[in-house]
């Protein structure tokens, strides 16, 4: 048997827009992807996030599948258009009042909530105004994060500022895949700067309202890229995408400074104009630990092929298909490669505490006759890479939790409803709630507080 240290966090991780519905209720603003996912062609389906899990109605029930699970800590994410529908100004109380309950019900059962102050929804105001790559949206990202604090932080001693700010810049403003939709790699890199400058104002922000006692973060999507061959040219494409994903953000957080490899590699796209003195001070503002979502490893080629994937901000970089076992989004299952990156992370910035914050598998679950989900392959995944962290913690690494995504299957973002990521089943046309096996073995593992020979 596999255990883990003393202290580590087993949870879940949702997001607002993925499960809340009522996007038009209680004062709620309207946000960049209320925006784009009503814009034709945007999402899988012409599917939107209008009702998604009706989560907003439906919290009791949840809170309950979530101690039913025997999940210890929620980690869940604030509309910032339900608390201040136009990005700034006035705060709508019944926006606040809904994730007060939310917490209280949390703490009622025993789960410790994790809030994240962003997970994308930005007020569509803003983006009107300029969006990410304009600097006054992080200013008001910082007076938001106080109006949280404020609210939340009696009850709420886990906080994250941003979630995968290289989504929001570059899925957001480079391909335009990702509301706001724009395809324009300069205002990326931008937009890339400004929301880790929101970051910093937000951790100062936060600094000043909460306690010592409260624990501050980010949470980055971290990639382990290799080259599809030993060519070097596609060895400069594995790290042109590696510094573009990585090192824009984690240098900046961890060791307040740009990378000068990136920036050299960045020149014809960029000036880096849009950084001034005082910012990386800022953005280094210090923070108590590192989130980490992590799902699958790319390859990385430079020149196209049948089935690759443009990188989205930079030239010459193209992600490459690979063999089984994939998941249902055709993402590489590869264990090893997890374990890998917390050890790379782990001695590229050393005394970096680390929770994984998300991690899990799309496949096209089906509800049998009796009613119940086996999803086998979902198991497999979860129990491999849960492993791949007890082989990081073994090597040294100061990994301190561990959260599954997703709580509940959901609107995935321009995947529309077309893939299932969650440990708990939804029906969408009758929102019915149904544990796979996957939910029961994670409670089992929690149970456990480690990797144990499955039960039948």
């Amino acid at each position: 048997m596999t255990r883990f240290p003393d202290g580590f966090r087993w949870g879940a991780a949702t997001a607002a827009y993925q499960i809340e519905g009522a996007v038009a209720e209680d004062g709620r603003g309207r946000s960049i992807w209320d925006t784009f996912s009503h814009t034709p062609g945007a999402i899988d389906g012409g599917d939107n996030g209008d009702v998604a899990c009706d989560h907003y109605h439906r919290i009791d029930g949840d809170l309950d599948l979530m101690a039913a699970i025997g999940l210890q800590d929620y980690r869940f994410s604030v509309a910032w258009p339900r608390v201040q529908p136009t990005g700034s100004g006035p705060v709508n109380q019944a926006g606040l009042d809904f994730y007060s309950r939310l917490v209280d019900g949390l703490l009622d059962r025993g789960i410790r909530p994790v809030a994240t102050l962003y997970h994308w929804d930005l007020p569509q105001p803003l983006q009107d105004a300029g969006g990410w790559p304009a600097r006054a949206t992080a200013e008001r990202f910082a007076d938001y994060a106080a109006v949280v604090a404020r609210a939340l932080g009696d009850r709420v001693d886990s906080v994250t500022t941003l979630n995968e700010p290289w989504c929001s810049a570059f899925l957001g403003y480079a391909n335009g895949t990702h509301a706001p939709g724009v395809q324009h790699p300069p205002s990326a890199f931008a937009a890339a700067h400004h929301l880790l400058l929101g970051h910093g104002l937000a951790v100062q922000a936060l600094r000043g309202e909460l306690t010592p006692r409260h624990t501050v973060s980010v949470t980055l999507n971290t990639v382990n890229t290799r080259p599809a061959s030993r060519l070097p040219a596609d060895r400069r494409a594995a790290r042109d995408a590696e510094l573009a994903q990585n090192q824009v953000f984690l240098d900046p957080v961890l060791l307040g400074e740009l990378n000068a490899e990136l920036v050299e590699r960045t020149k014809e796209i960029t000036d880096w104009g849009f950084v001034r003195d005082g910012d990386l001070a800022t953005i280094h503002t210090p923070i108590d630990v590192l989130g980490v979502n992590y799902y699958n490893p790319h390859l990385v080629s430079a020149t196209p092929s049948p089935g690759a994937v443009a990188w989205p901000g930079i030239p010459d970089a193209w992600v490459v298909p690979e063999p089984p076992p994939v998941t249902g989004m055709g993402w590489p299952v590869r264990p090893d490669t997890f374990a890998e990156l917390l050890r790379r992370l782990h001695a590229d910035y050393p005394g970096t505490a680390f929770v994984i914050t998300e991690n899990g598998a799309a496949y096209p679950d089906t509800v049998n006759a009796d009613g119940t989900v086996d999803d086998a392959e979902r198991v497999a995944y979860l129990r491999g890479h849960i492993g791949a962290v007890a082989e990081a913690i073994a090597a040294g690494v100061d990994v301190r939790g561990y959260y599954v995504w997703s709580l509940l299957d959901n609107f995935e973002w321009a995947w529309g409803y077309g893939q299932r990521f969650g440990i708990v089943h939804v029906d969408y046309p009758t929102l019915r709630r149904r544990l796979k096996r996957s939910a029961r073995v994670y409670s089992q593992i929690i149970r456990a507080h480690g990797l144990d020979t499955e039960s039948p």
